[in-house]
């Protein structure tokens, strides 16, 4: 066995509406991980980092890696359609039963990945086919076995024009003894601005996960609310954001 690997997938909205600053804020998230894990190398071999993007369909970036490796190239970002949720999470499910696979035949014990989805607004799809590709990302049942058993951690951050109410819904798990939360851009805050502080949570982390793994402990850790960046606030599943 070559050790323990947590995977850690950053999903973007790349919708027409995320032009400008919003995408340049986002695709500047990709450097700042590899800064980031540049100065804790031993870190980098605990966690792997993969990007997708989504509009009217979803596309992966930056495949899973190890972002220390000399062969990696940064993606760049460009805006495209509208914003399919649907489109983002079937393709997340497919990349990552390939990528647990893959890591696990290459002799990693794999723990459950986390997912990062960052937007702007609410899906263009129909509320019935994004919740339906939701749930075969999420749904498992441990006695029946029915499911996805590779399902990951998702925690949702949204800037301003995203839906709290669904992206509350995304929150995975959204209870029980780890659930995930949201994070949320205060209202009025510039989007952009908004966006390099999730990639500051992001990157706080991935640092603590892989801490944390370093240390023989296991799964992903969330900065507490005391530690967020101004202008952000975290939620849980049952927490009141009106």
């Amino acid at each position: 066995m070559r050790g323990k690997l947590l995977p850690f997938y950053l999903v973007i909205d790349v919708s027409y509406s995320m032009s400008g600053a919003k995408l340049d804020a986002a695709a500047r998230i990709m450097p700042a991980v590899v800064d980031a894990l540049a100065k804790a190398p031993i870190l980098s071999d605990k966690v792997r980092f993969g990007v997708l993007d989504f509009s009217d369909d979803a596309q992966v970036r930056l495949p899973l890696c190890d972002v220390l490796d000399e062969n990696v190239v940064l993606p760049q970002l460009s805006v495209r359609g509208g914003t399919s949720y649907m489109a983002a999470f079937r393709l997340l499910r497919t990349e990552i039963e390939a990528n647990v696979k893959q890591l696990k035949a290459d002799g990693y014990a794999v723990h459950r990945p986390a997912v990062f989805f960052l937007s702007d607004g609410a899906p263009t799809d129909r509320e019935n086919d994004w919740v339906s590709a939701f749930s075969d990302l999420t749904a498992f049942d441990k006695e029946t076995g029915r499911g996805f058993p590779m399902f990951p951690n998702v925690v949702p951050c949204g800037v301003e024009g995203a839906d709290p109410a669904i992206l509350q819904r995304l929150i995975h798990p959204a209870r029980g003894g780890k659930p995930m939360r949201m994070f949320l851009a205060d209202d009025g805050e510039d989007a952009a601005k908004a966006i390099t502080m999730m990639a500051e949570i992001l990157i706080s982390s991935i640092l603590a996960s892989g801490q944390s793994l370093a240390a023989g402990d296991s799964g992903i850790l969330l900065p507490p609310e005391e530690e967020l960046p101004g202008g952000v606030k975290s939620y849980g599943a049952d927490d009141d954001f009106v």
